[in-house]
């Protein structure tokens, strides 16, 4: 029988679009530092480290055995996983099923990113074919655009609608120290910003930064010793979707839909608008914020839009989604998905501090990959009771 799995500790740096004052591995240790210290721990404590990035981003390969000095790992078992934007999201599952296994007791989870030294937009290009899509479908940009286009076209949504999820979680951002763009805007500015490929504004995306995340998993007989307050995973999911461009079913994340529905299922959770207390959205652009809360079964489809214009998942209201400012203000891309499940954990635990939501006792948190690809994780502030 599996084990029980908590997070004990969380850490991240203070997130910027350029870092030059550190090279990796120091961009690497300061998030260590800082899980260790949330979780009064040492590193000696750590049995075992995983690390992600996009190291074809940045052209260097092998950065879990160049970047022990930065993560502690020296001498200790340690493995780097990459799956494109969901990498941040799937080290922690991967940190979940190292402890869940009994293989370790005390996983340390790190995600980091320095895109100010990386050419994101053509690596991306050369992920796709290069007969059949990749003339098309250069960039992450245009398959977004593609996605929301066809919810407009099915759904009537317009792109105030959009703009209107920028407004949100920019006005969150202004709560969180540590996101890169910490500043206020209005639908009339989100809408008269550059257009990049429409529906979709410059400040509708998110934006290039360097950071690191990390997180501190833990079996159940050492996690209540470590912690008072640990947050307890209760189930973890990911899908995978689409191989070619006329594969995908645009306008809706059917790798969401099924990722949700798995995970909801296993916990018991019958009503998650009205069981989940926040959710942390890997949503790298805005229409992302209506389609994929959607395809989660928080609200009925065509109703996306509907729900966040009414303040439902503003701070405040019946739902809050990304109170920590979500991707749209923060994105070390190799460690975004990490960061929403440090934020979700945060809430959780309740050391989430000016942007903490009241009395949470789920939280969900997610990653996104260019594929259309979901990693999920529920995260709850009771035992899981299977």
């Amino acid at each position: 029988m599996a084990k029980r799995v908590a997070i004990v500790g969380t850490g991240q740096t203070f997130h910027k679009s350029h870092r030059p004052d550190v090279n990796g591995q120091e961009l690497i240790n300061e998030a260590v530092l800082a899980a260790l210290a949330d979780a009064g721990m040492k590193m000696s404590d750590i049995d075992a480290v995983i690390i992600g990035n996009m190291d074809h981003f940045e052209g260097i390969n092998y950065v879990d055995c160049w970047s022990v000095d930065g993560s502690g790992a020296l001498m200790k078992p340690i493995i780097k996983i990459t799956t494109g934007g969901t990498t941040g999201c799937t080290i922690a599952i991967g940190g979940y099923h190292l402890v869940a296994s009994g293989a370790f007791d005390r996983v340390l989870v790190i995600g980091w990113e320095k895109n100010s030294e990386s050419d994101t937009s053509g690596a991306i290009t050369t992920a796709f074919d290069p007969i059949w899509d990749r003339l098309v479908f250069a960039g992450a940009i245009s398959g977004l655009a593609a996605e929301a286009q066809a919810y407009m076209a099915r759904y009537g949504a317009t792109d105030r609608d959009g703009a209107r999820v920028s407004v949100r979680d920019r006005k969150h951002a202004l709560n969180n120290p540590h996101a890169q763009l910490r500043k206020d805007v209005t639908l009339e500015e989100v809408l008269a910003s550059p257009m990049l490929a429409d529906p979709i504004h410059l400040l509708d995306v998110c934006p290039r930064t360097d950071g690191a995340c990390a997180v501190i998993m833990a079996c159940e007989d050492v996690a209540e010793k470590i912690c008072k307050t640990p947050d307890w995973i209760w189930g973890t999911g990911n899908r995978h979707s689409y191989a070619y461009l006329g594969d995908a079913d645009y306008g809706r994340l059917t790798s969401m839909k099924r990722t949700s529905t798995e995970i909801f299922r296993k916990a018991g959770i019958k009503e998650p608008r009205k069981e989940i207390g926040v959710i942390e959205l890997y949503q790298p652009y805005s229409f992302a914020g209506i389609i994929w809360i959607e395809d989660m079964g928080i609200v009925e489809p065509g109703k996306g839009a509907e729900f966040i214009w009414s303040g439902a998942t503003d701070m405040g209201g019946e739902l809050p989604v990304n109170p920590s400012g979500g991707v749209i203000s923060c994105n070390p891309i190799g460690a975004t998905g990490l960061v929403r499940c440090a934020e979700a954990a945060m809430q959780v635990m309740g050391r989430a501090e000016g942007r903490q939501v009241p009395d949470v006792n789920f939280a969900v948190s997610t990653g996104f990959g260019g594929c259309w690809w979901t990693d999920m994780i529920l995260h709850g502030k009771k035992k899981p009771n299977y």
